[in-house]
This record gives structure tokens, C-alpha cells and sequence, in this order.
């Protein structure tokens, strides 16, 4: 998406304004007191000159993203000031010693889509020769090097070249985001720069448009005692959203009602059922009436919500979509729960009081109606319209009911309907309202996995042909079960609505997570088979859920001096790498360096490096091996340990398959990965297995947390500020992983070996799986030892205990599952000399696995034709290495399964066709091949890369011109 292109001979080009009056005072600038500096010492400074008459460039958030450039700049000492043209009664710019030129890319604003084409007239303007007071047309005559260039929504172009014979950069958007981004760009080079001139200055052309439509970050509000003081703190909310605009996210969702799955059990419930927190609804007499404080203690009566409070919640949903629009981005409203009774919640803090089964739905629709029409920055609406809204599923005169709010409010509201349990009649009721609709499906259930769409959904979630769905989850249980964790039949050619992917925080929610990589890999496949983005919710998400919440901030940190200022500061780094890399790919990455430099200097590398390889061990896991696809259950940054021996003590994990032990355990994606029981019997029986086994898995993670390691010990050698808060929270967060990844490896290949003791009855296996088990919990214990140092004994995102404590609280149960090993392995009376397939098998468990070469070439087709065949071609580089060629393919479609034909070879082109009747579907295609060389070994094609940050499967798309 990046490309840099320079003038003829490199040289910069002149720059003479393409609006006359863009050269006429409007505005008063502020400024900084000169100190001795590049520009200060000429006297002279920067100007940026808004040109006001362009309604892009002179919209309010362009102006704002210009105070923040102008800002950084007086922060380094340098004089600036603003200037917004278009006042007949102003004068002219003269006497800077650059200038910074802001306007739009288009005559017409912001309706480009991202990768749409805009004519030849939307090339930044460039060129001409000016004298001092020029007011000439600005000319695109020797703009050649960027009349290729062709914006989409959200693009800029930052342009080296020349007013008056000045040094000027010109900042050209597409729309406001795109001028937004452009000087938020600009901005952040000064401000991480050691000398702002040098910043300034541009050798090239930069030219930048998005990857995805959509680059949301969520915010949920979850814990009375945790989430109030960042609900209402006003310097908390300018800092963060100015981050995420910075960080090129383009939406934000605040949203409420997440704090249970179901509106059962319930304690905490602040917000829970948010209307009437927010507004009092004329003809409802609708109360919310306390009934425990926010810690829970009883109340001696039930204490009625006051007006004041009210006002308080709703003047701060107020300033946050004010603030959010302020700053150019998209404001969207999450609401998850529409239930106002709670069932089995004899300790709720709250009870809703005045609404009835006949009023509830008129109600919900007013007080949506008074939500958008006192914040008419809301562009969209989140919401869960399934059964754990409180909403039985199939309840369409509710939704019809409340969506008239949406269809009568006189704007566009986006729907967002969260995708479980969608069918088509919901789809039809949303787009009765006139609005757009999306779809927001979970991108690897619950949790994050490795940066693809999973190529196959566990079989717990298959849909079967028979099933008995009754009750509030009438449809996501029954036929529609496949729309739980995934896209499910969503990415159907020429529907009605567009998918969008929410990432859910089951993996990763506590504990620094960023690596590039992951996230380009996120960025390509976000707009997978014509998605259009993705919703992150953010790091902490759950955190003091289901009133788990402690005061004293959501980090958890024993040493309280660790704890940052507001609780995003600790994770920038994620925000800049997946902002950056949602929005392109291929983003440099100095975007986010510069920031590293600023914090840990020479160390900065080494520092990205370690959290780097660290993050990438747990979505690793999460694709290979997924005890439950509920976050609700799964937590691999502080894991509730799956016993090896079946049988020996109950599951923990529900979600999973039987009988539920370890080596059962289904990966999230079942088509490439192996369990660990389906690998033992590969390698005890011979058979070749092209699925990544759970051996490799180890072995990737062994190979991560090494890297690690190595890093974080280069980052201590090479820093100056060893002991300072932001370096000891980066490094108490990487040892962790560290250790995760060392206990993940050595259980699975523990879980490995003891499977082959299990299927042999021969002790070595045993004995060897006793080891590695051993090591396993020794990692996890040195792990929680260090933590004990950083992080409070309950870090809390529920009220079980599979949902908070400490890494050392999961120590017994791990010893427990080792006795009972030791005890199994002592039982077994047959004599100690293994068998070859067992000596094979443990040889495999303990050692380094490689696959073959088995070079080939595959180039897939730019689309197919509907109802003709579709036939394929690899080509194999050393055709005498390989013995057979399978094409596995698949519509995009997750109540499908995966089917296979043997490739014919010719010489070293092998090829296969898909019958016509099978691409008359109205789906993407998806496929890739299995290749067995002549030593029985095989491999995927496409295989992993080395960051393991590549879609490991082709999809094309069906050609509709």
C-alpha cells in the first residue's frame, strides 16, 4: 500500500496554491518562544496554511489534526503558527522559513471507496513556478510521479516541493481522514524527531491508503469499580483517542452490557441494561433502583438512580462521541443486552423497575430513539441479537420494534448485528430500516489465533442435520450453530450486508501482545472473500467482569508503582503496530520504532523483538490446540490445566471434545492441525500426516521463546533505563510468555508421549512423558515465581476461578495431573525394551521435526467462472522427490466440509479439475495441496512462513463483471 516515488532527478518541485484564496489570513496563529533551533535561528518558523475554502481540508478535525502538528512542533522550540485561508480580509503568507500546505487530493470530498479509482484531477497538487505572491492554479504538468497514484477513502499523500521559493511539504487527503492521517503523520515525526527541520523535510513522495474499510478498536465497560473512573475521566479519553487516530484506527465502539453472557447469575450491573442509566424516558416510569454498593455490600433499602447520576453517564457518553467525531473518526454505540430482569440473581447490585413484557420493547425503542437524538455523533450501532442479549432467538417483533429507532432518526446509522444467530429473516428486518448493515462474526472464536480464517470449524460447531433447538437459543444451537465462532455462510456472494470480524480477547488480554507480523497477517486476511475489517477489542477486555473488579486500576500490579497513568499507556506498542498494520500491511515499520526509540533507545529492536516472538506462542496455540472456544473458559495466559490421563479428575473445559483429556483436545483448526492423539497413532502406524502435528507446534514455540529470550537479554545489555516502569513492564510481560511457551512445548510433547504409552503399553514412553511433563511444570513454576513479584495474587475477568487468581494458583492441579502420570506409567508390568514403532514414535516426540522440500510452483487464478469446471496446476520442481498430489478444496462456506481429488502428472505439471456443478455455488473457492515424497513424508502447499504470518490455504473469488 506504501509507495515512494521521487521527482525528475529527485529534485523537489515547486508548489503554487490551486486556490487564489489560499493565500489569505483567516486565522491567528499561536506559537512557541523561539529557542536556538533549525528555523529559529532564521527567525522565520513554519506556517501550516489550511485552505478553508476546500471543504475537506478546512473541516473541523483537519484543523484539529493541524493543532497537533503545531503542538509537536512548539514542544521541540520551534515557532509555528496556523493559518486558515479563504477571508477576503486577511493577508498574505510570507516570512516562513517552511511551509506546510493543506488541502484535498479531490474537488469532491471523502465518497471514494478504499480502492476505488478517483480521476486524473485527484492527484496531489504539486508544480508551477511562484513568485512570492503567486496565487496561481496550481498545475499537475510535472506531477508525473504521481499520476498513477489513484486515492481511495482515508489515502493522503505527503508531497516535497516549494512555495515562494520556500521549503513546504503538501499534505493532500482524499476525504478528512485522509488530511487527518496526512498531519497526524507529519506530527508524529517531529515529535519523535531529534531535530524537527530534518522531520519536515521529505526526500520523496508518501503515499498511503488503507488496506480494510474497517479498523475499530471496542471498549467495554465491565466492572462498576474498575471501569467508572475511565468512564468519566475527560484527559483519560483525549489522550487515548488521540493515540488511536494516530495509530490510523478509524472507528471506535464504546459499548455497554457485556459484563455477563447471560443475564443470569448476575451481581455487578452497572450499565448492564444501559437505558435507563443514561436516560429517563417521558411516559415510562422506569427506575433503577441500588440495591449493593459497588463492592457489594447490601444496602440497608434499595436506593432509587438520581437524576444526577443519570446525567453524569450520559454527559459522558456525550463528550466521548463528541471527542471521537472531534478527531474524524467513527463513533459506534455497543449494546449487548436488552434483558431488564435477571434470573437465579439473588446478589444483584441492581433491579430495574416499571418496565413489563408489554412495555419492554416500546421502551428500549424511546430510549434508543433519546440516545441518537442527544448524540448525534453515534454512525452505528452494535448489537447483540441473540439469545444472550436476554432476546430469545427468534423474538423478530422486539428487533422490529426497537429498529425503528434507528429508521426514524433522521441520519445514517450503521447496524453492526453481532453474527451469532443471525438468519435471514433478522438480515430482512435490518435492512427494512433503510440503514447499512454489517455482520460481525468472531475471527478465531473467542480467542486469537494465528492470522488466517481457520480453514475448517471444530466439529463441535458443525451444524447437524437433526437437531433440537428450543428455548432463548432456538437458532445459534440448532442449524445456525456454525455461526457461534466464526463467518459461518456469511461471505455468500451478493448479500445484503457487509461481514466485518470482531477479534475477541480470549488469547491474549492481560499481558503485552505486539507483533508485527501477527498483525500484517491480521491486515491481508481482515478483508477476507470481501470482508470489510475488523474490530479489535481491546487489551483488559473482561477485565473485573461479573463483579470480579478491583479497585486501584486494571493492570494488577502488586508494585503499584508500576502502574501506568491511564491503562492503554501499557499497551501503545500493540495499539501502533495493529493500527498501523490494519491499515496497511506493508506499513513501515518506523511507525512505530520511533516510538520504541523514545522509549528505550538503542534498545528499541531488541525490545520489539522479544515482544515479538513472545506474542506470537499463545495464538500459535490457540490454532493448534483449543480446549473451549469460549473465552469464557480458555484462558491460555493464565491456563486451567487439562489433565493427560482420562478420566483421572473432571474437565475443566465443558467446550471440548469426549472424552475430555489432553490429548483429545481439537485444534481450532482441524483441517491443518493434528490432535494429539490422531498424531500418536499417525507415528505409532506409520501413516503420513500432511496436518502440522502437535510436535511442530512444540517445537515453533521452543523456537519463539528462545528467540525471546535472546532478545529481551540484548534489550537488558543495551538500555540505560533497566529499572525505569515502561522497560520493567515490557519485561515482566515477555518472561511470562517466555514461560508459557516453554510449559506449552514440553506438555505437548509430554501429551505426545504419553499418548504413545497409552496406545503401546511400552514404560519408555512413559517415563520420557514423565520428563517432559516435568519440565513443563518446572517452566510454569519459574514463570509464577517471577510473577508473584509483578502481578497482584487475583488477577480477576470473572467470578470462577478459571477466570482469575495467579499463575501460582495452577500449580496443583498440575502436580495432581504429573502424580497421576507417574502412577499410570508404575502400573504398566511390561518389560522395558520398546518396540521399533514405539522407539520411532519417541524419537519423533523429543527431537526437532522437519518436513520435506518437495519444491513446487502453484500461480492461482485472478477469479473463476460460475458452473464451469475450474481446473488447477502445480507445478513441481524436482518431479522424481514426489509420489502423490491431493488438491483439498472447499466453497467459503463453514457448514461445509473439506473434499479432495488426486492430481495427474505430467512431467512435473500435476493438474486437477473441480467439477462445474460444484462452482455454481454462490461462494469464494478456497484449496490448497498435500504433496508425499518418496520417503512417505509430505507437506502443505502453501506451507507456513517463517513467522508463521501467511494464509496457508488460495481463495478465489467467482468473477461477476
Amino acid at each position: 500500500m506504501r509507495s515512494r516515488k521521487t521527482g525528475p532527478q529527485g529534485r523537489e518541485t515547486d508548489f503554487a496554491m490551486k486556490r487564489r484564496e489560499f493565500l489569505k489570513v483567516a486565522g491567528v496563529a499561536s506559537a512557541a518562544s523561539l529557542v536556538p533551533s533549525s528555523m529559529a535561528q532564521v527567525g522565520r518558523g513554519c506556517t501550516i496554511v489550511i485552505d478553508g475554502s476546500d471543504p475537506v481540508a478546512g473541516a473541523p478535525p483537519v484543523q484539529w489534526a493541524a493543532e497537533q502538528l503545531r503542538a509537536a512542533l512548539a514542544a521541540k522550540g520551534a515557532l509555528c503558527r496556523i493559518v486558515l485561508s479563504g477571508n477576503a480580509g486577511g493577508e498574505r503568507v510570507r516570512g516562513s522559513a517552511f511551509y506546510v500546505l493543506v488541502n484535498s487530493s479531490a474537488a469532491t470530498s471523502s465518497a471514494l471507496a478504499p480502492g476505488g479509482k478517483a480521476s486524473a484531477s485527484s492527484a496531489p497538487a504539486s508544480v508551477g513556478s511562484a513568485g512570492p505572491r503567486s496565487t496561481g492554479a496550481a498545475s499537475t504538468e510535472s506531477a508525473s510521479h504521481l499520476s498513477a497514484w489513484h486515492p481511495g477513502a482515508e489515502s493522503f499523500a505527503l508531497t516535497p516541493g516549494r512555495y515562494a521559493g520556500i521549503p513546504a511539504t503538501i499534505v493532500s487527503g482524499s476525504d478528512v481522514r485522509g488530511c487527518v492521517y496526512g498531519m497526524l503523520e507529519m506530527a508524529e515525526r517531529v515529535r519523535f524527531a531529534a531535530d524537527a527541520r530534518l522531520a519536515l523535510h521529505l526526500a520523496e513522495p508518501i503515499l498511503e491508503k488503507p488496506a480494510n474499510e474497517v479498523r475499530s478498536v471496542g471498549r467495554y465497560f465491565c466492572s462498576e469499580v474498575e471501569d467508572k473512573a475511565w468512564l468519566y475521566d475527560r484527559d483519560f479519553w483525549l489522550g487515548y483517542l488521540d493515540l488511536l487516530v494516530a495509530c490510523r484506527f478509524n472507528r471506535f465502539c464504546l459499548a455497554f452490557g457485556l459484563e455477563y453472557d447471560f443475564p443470569k447469575g448476575v451481581t455487578s450491573d452497572y450499565l448492564h441494561f444501559p437505558y435507563p442509566y443514561l436516560v429517563n424516558v417521558q411516559g415510562y416510569d422506569v427506575r433503577v433502583m441500588q440495591l449493593a454498593a459497588a463492592d457489594g455490600t447490601v444496602l440497608a433499602a434499595p436506593v432509587e438512580l438520581s437524576d444526577r447520576e443519570r446525567k453524569m453517564n450520559l454527559d459522558a457518553l456525550k463528550f466521548i462521541a463528541a471527542q471521537t467525531a472531534a478527531r474524524g473518526l467513527h463513533f459506534q454505540l455497543g449494546i449487548w443486552t436488552h434483558a431488564y430482569q435477571w434470573t437465579d440473581s439473588p446478589n444483584a447490585y441492581h433491579q430495574i423497575e416499571g418496565l413489563t413484557a408489554a412495555t419492554h420493547a416500546e421502551y428500549c425503542r424511546d430510549a434508543l430513539a433519546m440516545l441518537l437524538k442527544q448524540c448525534p455523533e453515534i454512525q452505528g450501532l452494535t448489537l447483540r441479537v441473540h439469545g444472550e442479549s436476554g432476546i430469545p432467538e427468534g423474538s423478530y417483533d422486539f428487533w422490529r420494534t426497537l429498529f425503528e429507532a434507528i429508521k426514524n432518526c433522521g441520519r445514517t446509522v450503521e447496524i453492526d448485528m453481532h453474527a451469532k444467530g443471525v438468519d435471514e429473516t433478522m438480515i430482512d428486518i435490518a435492512k427494512a430500516t433503510g440503514m447499512p448493515v454489517k455482520l460481525g462474526a468472531k475471527y478465531s472464536a473467542e480467542h486469537q489465533s494465528l492470522g488466517y480464517q481457520q480453514a475448517d470449524i471444530r466439529e463441535l460447531e458443525i451444524p447437524k442435520a437433526v437437531h433440537e433447538a428450543l428455548g432463548p437459543f432456538a437458532v445459534s444451537s440448532g442449524a445456525r450453530s456454525f455461526t457461534r465462532y466464526g463467518y459461518a455462510d456469511f461471505l455468500k456472494t451478493g448479500s445484503p450486508y457487509k461481514l466485518l470480524f470482531r477479534l475477541w480477547p480470549g488469547t491474549q488480554r492481560h499481558l503485552l501482545s505486539a507483533d508485527s507480523e501477527m498483525a500484517a497477517a491480521y491486515g491481508r486476511t481482515a478483508h477476507f472473500c470481501g470482508a470489510v475489517g475488523l474490530d479489535l477489542m481491546e487489551p483488559l477486555t473482561f477485565k473485573g467482569r461479573e463483579g470480579s473488579g478491583h479497585a486501584g486500576g486494571r493492570c494488577a500490579y502488586a508494585d503499584a508503582s508500576l502502574n501506568p497513568k491511564a491503562d492503554w499507556e501499557k499497551f501503545e506498542l500493540y495499539y501502533r503496530v495493529w493500527g498501523r498494520r490494519l491499515y496497511d500491511p506493508d506499513a513501515n515499520a518506523e511507525a512505530w520504532r520511533r516510538w520504541l526509540r523514545s522509549q528505550f533507545g538503542t534498545a528499541a529492536i531488541a525490545v520489539e523483538t522479544a515482544v515479538a516472538n513472545a506474542s506470537r506462542i499463545l495464538p500459535l496455540l490457540t490454532s493448534a490446540h483449543l480446549p473451549s472456544a469460549s473465552n469464557h473458559s480458555f484462558w491460555p495466559e493464565m491456563y486451567t490445566n487439562m489433565p493427560i490421563v482420562r478420566g483421572s479428575q473432571p474437565s475443566p473445559y465443558s467446550d471440548t471434545p469426549e472424552p475430555r483429556c489432553f490429548g483429545t483436545v481439537s485444534p481450532l483448526d482441524p483441517q491443518l492441525f493434528a490432535t494429539i492423539d490422531e498424531h500418536a497413532a499417525d507415528e505409532m502406524g506409520g501413516v503420513a500426516n500432511p496436518k502440522y502435528s502437535p510436535i511442530e507446534v512444540a517445537q515453533w514455540m521452543e523456537d519463539c521463546a528462545t528467540a525471546a529470550n535472546t532478545a529481551l537479554d540484548e534489550a537488558r545489555r543495551k538500555t540505560v533505563a533497566r529499572r525505569t516502569v515502561a522497560f520493567r513492564r515490557v519485561e515482566a510481560d515477555v518472561e511470562i510468555q517466555i514461560g508459557l511457551g516453554w510449559f506449552f512445548a514440553s506438555k505437548l510433547r509430554g501429551g505426545a508421549l504419553y499418548s504413545v504409552f497409552e496406545q503401546s503399553q511400552e514404560t519408555e514412553a512413559g517415563r520420557k512423558a514423565i520428563d517432559e511433563y516435568s519440565g513443563a511444570r518446572e517452566a510454569w513454576a519459574g514463570m509464577a515465581t517471577k510473577a508473584a513479584a509483578i502481578y497482584q495474587a487475583d488477577i480477576s475477568y470473572g467470578s470462577t476461578s478459571m477466570r482469575r487468581g495467579h499463575w501460582s494458583d495452577r500449580l496443583s492441579a498440575i502436580d495432581k495431573d504429573i502424580a497421576v502420570v507417574i502412577e499410570r506409567v508404575k502400573g504398566v508390568e511390561q518389560p522395558d525394551v520398546s518396540s521399533l514403532d514405539t522407539r520411532h514414535a519417541i524419537v519423533e516426540a523429543t527431537g526437532a521435526p522437519g518436513r520435506p522440500a518437495l519444491a513446487c510452483d502453484h500461480k492461482s487464478p485472478v477469479s473463476f467462472e460460475a458452473g464451469a469446471p475450474l481446473t488447477l496446476t502445480l507445478t513441481v520442481l524436482v518431479p522424481d522427490e514426489v509420489t502423490t498430489i491431493r488438491l483439498h478444496y472447499r466453497h467459503v462456506d463453514q457448514a461445509e466440509r473439506w473434499k479432495w481429488l488426486e492430481m495427474r502428472g505430467d512431467g512435473g505439471s500435476f493438474t486437477a479439475a473441480i467439477p462445474a456443478e460444484y462452482m455454481k455455488a454462490d461462494f469464494p473457492l478456497e484449496y490448497y495441496f498435500d504433496l508425499v515424497g518418496k520417503s512417505g513424508a509430505s507437506r502443505m502447499e502453501p506451507a507456513f512462513n517463517a513467522t508463521l504470518s501467511n494464509q496457508p490455504y488460495y481463495t478465489v473469488m467467482r468473477n461477476d463483471a
